[in-house]
């Protein structure tokens, strides 16, 4: 997969791919839907709004992530530590590939509807070199979907060294974080939320049938 190059926009994108994957059984990033594993899904629909693409994954060495061409961002320490381990690999890659770069955007694998204005509409929002900008929609908040600031890598790691969970929405409240609202996309089959995200075997299905809705 070639990077791109979009006009106008200087923040490198990552896709965080390195979810235990425990309730679908198999590892989502590789899953097929419609075809397309739902890592390469997600970054189809991130490369137009990025100048960069990575993807985040605690399986560096896997053959079909690998066959990508894309830089892979191994768990920081070789610890796997969930999506804010996959903010903190995204941020110290960003700091070193694009050091021009203020923000950095991830979004997950598992998503494969997230809006083509997802970067622009964040950017939006993030006014300062240290203002974290995240998606909302009727589904509630969605933080993995977010711009970072590239200045708060070592903030991070200092967090996770000390604090008693790692849970990202608690080192998200320690910031200046602007939540940005994406409404429901309308649809023949009525409105689909466009953070749907799949989890389990019969959310794989469901994502069938609005790829098939999608595609009319």
């Amino acid at each position: 997969m070639a990077t791109p190059a979009a006009p106008g926009l200087a923040i490198p994108g990552v896709v965080l791919a390195g979810g235990l994957s425990s309730r679908m059984g198999a590892d989502k990033a590789r899953i097929p839907l419609g075809g397309v594993p739902l890592v390469e899904r997600a970054l189809r629909r991130l490369e137009p709004q990025v100048c960069a693409l990575a993807i985040s994954t605690n399986d560096p060495n896997a053959p079909e992530l690998r066959a990508l061409g894309l830089p892979l961002l191994g768990d920081p320490d070789g610890v796997r530590s969930g999506p804010i381990g996959g903010v903190l690999a995204t941020l110290r890659h960003a700091r070193r590939a694009h050091p021009a770069a203020s923000h950095v955007a991830t979004v997950p694998t598992d998503s494969p509807f997230f809006p083509a204005s997802l970067v622009a509409r964040l950017s939006e929002a993030a006014r300062g070199p240290e203002d974290i900008a995240f998606a909302t929609s009727s589904g509630g908040a969605h933080p993995v979907f977010a711009l970072w600031p590239v200045a708060l890598a070592d903030d991070l790691a200092h967090w996770m060294l000390s604090a008693d969970t790692l849970r990202l929405r608690s080192w998200l409240a320690r910031h200046e974080a602007r939540a940005v609202a994406f409404a429901d996309c309308e649809t023949a089959e009525g409105p689909l939320d466009p953070f749907f995200n799949v989890n389990t075997p019969a959310d794989l299905e469901r994502a069938e049938f609005w790829l098939r809705t999608l595609s009319r």
